[in-house]
């Protein structure tokens, strides 16, 4: 069993960890920032997301591409500040959350689809895509609750993972952008799919955060590793000068309240074999 140690601590509720041009990223979703913090821990706050930040991208110039959740926009990070790219307000019913970005600067945003923090009734929604002019249009729907996704390192595949489906569901994707030929790539059983990435021989590593896991996937559903953390794990990328270090988000809770309060989030750090691979 691999054991974690932790980078840093100290954080309201770290989410859409990414590496990024030899940089770790994440956003610290209930603190309002998104950081960067190098191998040795030291941290900077790359800016202030007033709505709450969550998924993470880089359009093709280098701009880095923010979800703001509860006001379910896609913000870009020009060098005067944050900039609206688009306004999905009318196509996500509910804050919007991760997010991958594809190397045309294609960025697919989910959301929740209902307010989970009110215990409202789940129900299914939507998937947007939104293209580097702010062109923003639903590219899939009747999916519940579409969290961390990654893409193929061909290009030609999305994989998403249905927080409340028990399932990563996967997509090819055309040369605008649109998604077709939908089928489940892995069922998990009971597993809460948050976060994901992708490795080198094409498994996914799955943060689960009601069974206070990450788990390493094949296609098909056959679970091949798991890491136990001790509080949950709500996300994870792989990075690293050699990209074989496995960064997972770590909170007590996900409650924005309580995070607040407790500052128990924590990025914390494995070494594994097989190295990352695709987007994000």
């Amino acid at each position: 069993m691999r054991t974690l140690k932790v980078l840093i601590d100290g954080l309201a509720f770290p989410e859409g960890p990414r590496w990024h041009d030899g940089k770790f990223y994440f956003s610290d979703m209930h603190a309002h920032q998104v950081l960067a913090v190098d191998m040795a821990g030291k941290r900077e706050v790359i800016c202030e997301v007033p709505n709450r930040p969550s998924g993470l991208g880089w359009l093709p110039d280098g701009r880095m591409l923010v979800v703001s959740m509860t006001d379910r926009k896609l913000m870009r990070l020009d060098r005067d500040g944050l900039k609206l790219l688009a306004d999905m307000s009318k196509l996500a019913p509910f804050d919007c959350n991760d997010m991958v970005a594809d190397a045309r600067g294609n960025a697919y945003v989910g959301n929740f689809g209902f307010d989970l923090h009110k215990n409202e009734a789940q129900r299914v929604t939507t998937l947007v895509m939104v293209a580097p002019d702010g062109v923003a249009r639903v590219v899939a729907d009747d999916l519940m609750f579409p969290n961390g996704m990654v893409i193929t390192p061909d290009g030609k595949t999305l994989i998403v993972g249905e927080s409340f489906g028990f399932r990563l569901t996967a997509f090819d994707i055309g040369a605008d952008g649109s998604l077709a030929n939908r089928r489940v790539w892995a069922n998990l059983q009971n597993r809460v799919p948050d976060g994901i990435c992708l490795d080198a021989e094409n498994a996914i590593w799955v943060a689960c955060p009601t069974a206070s896991e990450v788990i390493r996937v094949k296609q098909g559903g056959e679970v091949a590793e798991r890491i136990k953390v001790e509080t949950d794990a709500f996300a994870c990328m792989l990075g690293g000068p050699d990209g074989r270090t496995l960064f997972v988000a770590t909170s007590p809770t996900s409650d924005p309240e309580k995070c607040r309060a407790m500052r128990g989030g924590r990025i914390e750090t494995t070494q594994v074999e097989v190295p990352r691979a695709g987007l994000p």
